[in-house]
Parts: structure tokens; sequence; C-alpha cells
């Protein structure tokens, strides 16, 4: 995995965060349901990235 692949997957997981503690705060699930999302789908990403890294070795 590249470290720019790592670096973006990082940045969409404190921005998923980031944005599940403003839903939290403000008292909008919609919001912190999607910041949630988010994390979910950069741990995904992470994770394939990890899987095929795995196969090129």
């Amino acid at each position: 995995m590249s470290a720019t692949d790592k670096a973006k997957n990082k940045i969409d997981d404190v921005a998923g965060q980031a944005k599940e503690k403003f839903g939290q705060a403000t008292g909008d699930k919609e919001t912190q349901h999607e910041g949630k999302a988010d994390q979910i789908k950069a741990n995904i990403k992470d994770a394939g990235e990890k899987v095929k890294d795995a196969f090129r070795d």
C-alpha cells in the first residue's frame, strides 16, 4: 500500500470521527451515522489495500 493511500484512508477515518462527534454534540443522528459510515468505508479501503499487499509479497 502506498503512503498516499494510507494517508487518504486515515484522513477519511479522522473526518468520519469528527462528523460523528459533531452529530453527537448537535443531536443530529443523521450526521452521526454518516460519520460512522465514513469510518467504516475508510477501514474497508484500508483492509482491501492490506489484502493487495499480502498478495504482492
